[in-house]
């Protein structure tokens, strides 16, 4: 599989490129009209083993990587997601040069390795856990337990406008001890966040966070039929860190985190 350049010439009939955008079992039915890039129709290829692959025509005229182009690729895997339809996810941009190609070469020789992909998510979802912290709530934590830092924020507090270049250094040592303590926070803390909501789930991928801010970002392989167990976990931690600590839960998800990257 490629990310392809749109051919130099028109195709036409099955020797359309064909975006791809996940493998489902061969007798899994689409959610009604989903529409994909360009809102093309999605279809599902099957080449007579358990795979069938979600696919479109590609568009011909322009490369991808719009905006509406991640937002149609995640539509249509949202949409088998939210039917309760078992979906091996692609990486947005996998395609390739027609639905002969998608046969021979995705789904004929790799139909037992996909089916085994698929049975292991079978009946289950993911879930995606983020917390944040309540900056002024962590901020106050730091200043009470730091005296250092405390201290510098104190003296640079009363420096007089017109001598803010005399601790200019100063303000610099202050941010960097404020995000060293932050980090040493965030460490623990996502770790305790974690610790609590990882034995709901049956695997975890922690990501690491994008923000200052950011506590924990992870991602959670849930069975199904456990999901009120881990919902009422993660809650239990809104309850428990919620006066410092903001906590999210979206999902359910198509489940990239745990699909083998081979």
């Amino acid at each position: 599989m490629t990310t392809p350049q749109p051919p130099a010439g028109p195709a036409s009939g099955d020797r359309v490129p064909q975006y791809v955008y996940g493998v489902v079992r061969a007798d899994a039915e689409l959610p009604g009209e989903v529409a994909g890039l360009d809102d093309r129709p999605v279809s599902l290829v099957r080449a007579g083993g358990a795979c069938a692959a979600l696919v479109s025509d590609l568009p011909a005229d322009r490369p991808l990587g719009e905006r509406a182009d991640l937002v149609a690729h995640q539509r249509v895997l949202n949409a088998l997601v939210d039917a309760g339809t078992v979906v091996l996810p692609f990486r947005f941009g996998a395609a390739l040069a027609d639905r002969d190609a998608v046969e021979k070469e995705l789904l004929a020789g790799n139909s037992e390795r996909l089916g085994q992909v698929l049975d292991g998510l079978d009946g289950r979802i993911e879930l995606r856990l983020k917390a944040t912290y309540v900056q002024d709530e962590v901020l106050g934590e730091i200043m009470a337990a730091e005296p250092e830092i405390a201290e510098l924020s104190r003296r640079l507090r009363e420096v007089p406008p017109d001598a803010a270049d005399a601790v200019y250094y100063d303000r610099i040592r202050l941010g960097e001890l404020i995000a060293q303590a932050m980090e040493r926070r965030r460490e623990r803390d996502g770790q305790v966040l974690l610790e609590a909501a990882a034995p709901a789930a049956e695997a975890f991928a922690r990501k690491t966070p994008a923000r200052e801010e950011d506590v924990l970002d992870a991602s959670f392989l849930v069975r199904a039929d456990r999901r009120d167990r881990f919902e009422q976990a993660v809650q239990e931690l809104g309850r428990a860190h919620g006066d410092r600590i903001r906590i999210r839960l979206i999902g359910p998800l198509p489940p990239y985190d745990f699909v083998p990257e081979a």
